[in-house]
């Protein structure tokens, strides 16, 4: 079919209302600009945002710039690897969908595109009408992809999310960890994991409820969350027991973080309804460094958990921590007075 491109389609083949797609973006890859223009024009008809390139070496860099929804691809175009292009898309955090052009109708072209893992196959010449209703079906099944890919993302949250406190479970808290000692290790940079426990936490169960012991833990979290850093994460270990990684902190940085946090909880009244109480947290810390013996996540828990065992030892509402980051090799067994920083 041999259309005008200045003249718009006949009215049957635009969309209804509930087909209409807002600001969909469309990439048109293709060498020959009067294909360029024809696609082009018959996809902004429909309300598309719709760029065209006649560079493979273009096409690849604005497919990570412009991020479009959909890609028309000429499968022969001479500079543009077809599956560079498909891997290229598939690669990318968010789904694109892909439609070959060819001049070619064969059946192996067809077979080659769609084994090339495009997701649909148009031949030239076509019918504008036919093209705009393939590429309103690419733009629901990508808008599927976004809204399953959402619907997965809020379910791993959900997974590890702790639903008290806010914060993360010890689900994955393990990994995201290790994670973070192999890119301190790549970029000789310093880790700390503090372990903070509530002080006689039983005793708001035993003298209020179980209720008013859940609000408590609920407010330590949205404590936790206002003092950490974007970088930093936190999980509930269990009970009345948190656990907190400062990625990219040194022996300073850290003490000054459990401190003001010992301190914030200390002054801080939780109260609900009739129910009020005033508590203290026992915290311990270990941190590594560039110079630290190559240790796991699990071991570096362990470390701040002896410390904090310490802190509850020397009578509470205070800091013990161990520094096996190489600075301070002479900082064990030395104790300050009570709601201090202490090293084991």
């Amino acid at each position: 079919m041999i259309v005008d491109p200045t003249q718009k389609p006949p009215s049957s083949s635009r969309p209804t209302e509930t087909q209409s797609k807002g600001v969909s973006r469309i990439l048109v890859i293709d060498d020959d600009p009067d294909n360029r223009l024809l696609v082009s024009k018959v996809l902004e008809w429909d309300g598309y945002e719709v760029i065209t390139t006649s560079s493979g070496n273009d096409a690849l860099k604005l497919v990570e710039s412009f991020s479009p929804d959909l890609v028309f691809l000429d499968i022969s175009m001479p500079d543009l690897n077809a599956l560079e292009t498909v891997t290229t898309l598939r690669n990318r955090e968010s789904y694109t969908a892909l439609i070959f052009l060819s001049a070619h109708c064969n059946v192996n072209d067809v077979i080659k595109g769609l084994d090339l893992g495009a997701d649909d196959f148009i031949s030239k010449p076509f019918d504008p009408r036919e093209l705009l209703a393939r590429a309103r079906s690419q733009i629901r099944i990508k808008k599927l992809h976004d809204d399953l890919k959402r619907a997965n993302d809020r379910l791993r949250e959900l997974v590890n999310i702790d639903d008290l406190t806010g914060l993360f479970n010890m689900r994955s808290l393990y990994g995201r960890l290790d994670n973070e000692l192999d890119r301190a290790r790549r970029f000789h940079r310093c880790v700390t994991v503090v372990m903070m426990d509530m002080d006689y936490f039983k005793n708001v169960n035993d003298e209020h409820d179980h209720l008013f012991g859940s609000f408590v833990l609920s407010e330590l979290g949205q404590i936790i969350r206002q003092d950490v850093r974007s970088i930093d994460f936190a999980a509930r270990y269990g009970g009345d027991e948190f656990l907190i990684v400062l990625p990219e902190s040194d022996l300073k940085g850290s003490q000054l973080f459990v401190e003001r946090l010992r301190e914030k909880i200390a002054n801080h009244i939780f109260s609900n309804g009739t129910d009020s109480i005033r508590l203290t947290a026992s915290l311990g810390f270990a941190i590594v460094g560039p110079n630290s013996p190559d240790i796991d996540a699990r071991e570096l828990v362990r470390r701040a958990d002896r410390a904090l065992y310490r802190a509850k030892e020397a009578g509470r509402n205070c800091v013990y921590y161990d520094d096996i980051s190489g600075n301070s090799p002479n900082l064990r067994g030395r104790t300050k007075k009570r709601g201090h920083l202490k090293s084991v």
